[in-house]
């Protein structure tokens, strides 16, 4: 069932990688692009993992030459989640572990297949940045955590170090609607279960974007996506859940591949990273990066707060919170306004 795709990008061959939870992959593979050029001392370096249900084109929007994450100046690789459906994931990777019979990766393993393609395959041992949205929020302070020595700036945005209860059940009604009715078969489908993924749309509608959002009807005139490359305009709310929000799921995903994906977000927990015991807030003691996390004001399931407890463990940790309306989706690119001040953020952390 692997979907569609532009080769775009390069892949690099992990073998077989050893996952945290005892099974071993067989044959993985990383897919990542890079953008601009490493220097000579390799020391230009910045990661920016992917987020759910994205890939590296979807991170396309903060990376340019009149931007912070600017090619000119800086070597940005971006990976693939594991499990996205370009990186080894259920959709694409052979018997025994294709479709539901792909094993469980956490953010610990995520990072670790990173660390092999930066550290050992390009050599870098410094990055100047580690940054991503949602998702590649959790692997940004995964990256502070695992790899202390080597990431000297963080910068998470709507993410968050260890899933909350909170986002846990709201992820639960997103596994319903992805596991549900008689086209997923157990994830053994031969048909793309399209129902199943309008659903989810419908289900996740409803956290995306807040409620000030909805009640100003933002969605009638959304401005320029970037990240889309298209003026975003739905006449009716109907229109917003059935082209914004179906569309997406219906666009090159696959069940089982939100699904491994969903499992690596609900078990996110720094605390997990061999070493700490599960002790959340010694892990968090242990970062040395400088890092800003930037959750947005009115987001459903990564809330301010969250990251205010987190910052307080956190040595050269600070928390600037993105105004407005757009709740988690701040983060997306898909808002000029969204995009200038995460942007701003970035210029002054790798400036400092």
């Amino acid at each position: 069932m692997a979907a569609e795709f532009v080769q775009d990008y390069e892949t690099f061959a992990l073998g077989d990688f050893p996952l945290q939870h005892g099974e071993t992959l067989a044959g993985a593979t990383l897919a990542y692009k890079t953008y601009g050029e490493l220097n000579a001392d390799k020391s230009n370096a910045i990661v920016y993992p992917t987020w759910y249900s994205g890939f590296h084109w979807d991170n396309e929007w903060l990376i340019g030459e009149d931007m912070a994450l600017d090619p000119r100046k800086y070597f940005i690789v971006v990976p693939n989640m594991l499990g996205n459906g370009l990186s080894s994931s259920p959709s694409n990777t052979p018997p025994p572990h294709d479709r539901a019979n792909f094993p469980k990766v956490t953010f610990y393993d995520q990072v670790e297949a990173q660390h092999r393609l930066v550290a050992g395959h390009f050599g870098i041992q410094t990055l100047q940045l580690v940054t991503g949205w949602s998702m590649g929020a959790g692997q940004t302070y995964q990256w502070a955590v695992s790899h202390p020595g080597m990431v000297l700036r963080a910068a998470p945005f709507c993410g968050s170090s260890k899933t909350s209860e909170h986002n846990i059940v709201f992820l639960e009604g997103v596994k319903a609607a992805l596991t549900g009715g008689d086209g997923f078969r157990g994830g053994f489908y031969d048909t793309k279960p399209e129902d199943n993924l309008r659903r989810t749309g419908r289900v996740y509608a409803g956290w995306g974007f807040s409620q000030a959002f909805f009640w100003d009807r933002v969605y009638t005139d959304m401005g320029h996506s970037h990240r889309l490359g298209a003026d975003l305009a739905f006449p009716t709310l109907e229109d917003f859940l059935v082209q914004y929000w179906e569309g997406h799921f219906l666009d090159r995903r696959d069940v089982n591949d939100l699904l491994s994906m969903l499992w690596t977000w609900q078990h996110g927990d720094v605390g997990r990273t061999p070493g700490f015991d599960g002790d959340h807030v010694a892990a968090l003691r242990s970062i040395t990066a400088k890092l800003i996390a930037m959750p947005g004001l009115k987001d459903l399931y990564f809330p301010p707060e969250d990251e205010e407890y987190a910052s307080q463990f956190i040595a050269d940790g600070e928390v600037r919170v993105i105004p407005g309306v757009w709740g988690h989706f701040a983060g997306s690119g898909d808002n000029a306004v969204d995009r200038r001040w995460i942007d701003g953020v970035l210029r002054e952390l790798l400036a400092s």
